[in-house]
């Protein structure tokens, strides 16, 4: 069920749990576009894992209140609003995607607080001239992000907001051409393709403010500096990832100080759905840490 939590400023933020409601918490920052529905692990291996996950709508998505101008570092602010209002004094943190900047942003700026943080294809700060950042992009990113440096009309007229939002379905169907052949296989699955289109549906379904806002977060400097996040970190990236370019990945690694990263080889952006409870289980209170690996993960690539 639903649960609004308002910000200092007297937003509003929608937010949703999982899971096991005395387990480890586990705050996950959903992707972009995205919302607090997922996909996220079933609860009842949630439960297993003992495990209690904490989903938020990212200002301007689902039923949270657009923040107009935010960056990066002002997720951080909004997560311990929301763990003051469920009593929780310390949490991992795990962001996929477009929520891994904004995960990495809890564990620089709430240092007491965040235990672990994992960013699953997630995307580096982009400090240099655009090309460089966005060049190994599929063409779908790299035009939304290279016209968010012109502002927020020119990012909406290139994502085509409106047409998406009469039809979120349409977001999986036109990337479809531009998956990799691993991320087809995970997206034919049929139960991630109708939770995939839910959470799109229900991230734009009163606007798409959130999505054009992360995009404008991302091309300027996040509002905090990377050497900051000292928790252990994990970072996972499918190396044949088009979305977030595994150059990404390697780039986050060289700036922050205990960071283990896992690149997977024959796997792209998607894959992650299918590591995030591995990932889960690594975050949690009672875990030895990423020195314990599944055996799932045994094979990974270590970088």
């Amino acid at each position: 069920m639903t649960e609004i939590v308002r910000a200092c400023d007297g937003r509003a933020l929608a937010v949703e749990e999982f899971g096991r409601p005395d387990g480890s918490p586990v705050f996950v920052l959903h992707g972009m576009p995205g919302s607090r529905l997922g996909p996220f692990p079933k609860p009842s291996l949630l439960y297993q894992l003992g495990v209690r996950l904490i989903a938020y709508d990212r200002p301007g998505y689902g039923e949270s209140d657009r923040h107009p101008g935010r960056n990066v570092a002002d997720a951080a602010q909004d997560v311990a609003r929301i763990a003051d209002a469920l009593g929780i004094e310390r949490f991992a943190v795990l962001g996929r995607s477009g929520g891994g900047p904004h995960a990495l942003a809890c564990a620089a700026l709430l240092p007491g607080r965040v235990t672990r943080v994992a960013v699953l294809v997630g995307l580096a700060e982009s400090t240099g001239p655009s090309e460089s950042w966005t060049e190994p992009m599929n063409g779908f990113n790299r035009r939304a992000y290279r016209a968010a440096e012109s502002g927020a009309g020119a990012v909406k007229a290139k994502l085509e907001t409106e047409r998406y939002r009469s039809d979120p379905a349409l977001i999986v169907q036109e990337l479809y051409e531009e998956l990799t052949e691993s991320d087809r296989r995970v997206v034919d699955d049929a139960g991630i393709r109708s939770e995939l289109i839910r959470s799109y549906t229900e991230g734009i379904r009163l606007s798409a403010d959130g999505w054009v806002d992360d995009m404008l977060a991302f091309v300027i400097p996040w509002g905090f500096r990377q050497t900051d996040v000292t928790a252990p970190t994990l970072i996972w990236h499918g190396a044949d990832d088009r979305f977030s370019p595994v150059g990404h990945a390697r780039a986050l690694a060289e700036n922050i100080p205990d960071c283990r990263v896992l690149i997977q080889p024959g796997r792209g952006h998607f894959s992650a759905f299918k590591v995030m409870p591995d990932v889960i289980s690594m975050l949690t209170d009672d875990h030895r840490g990423w020195n314990s690996i599944s055996p799932s993960m045994r094979r990974w690539a270590l970088a």
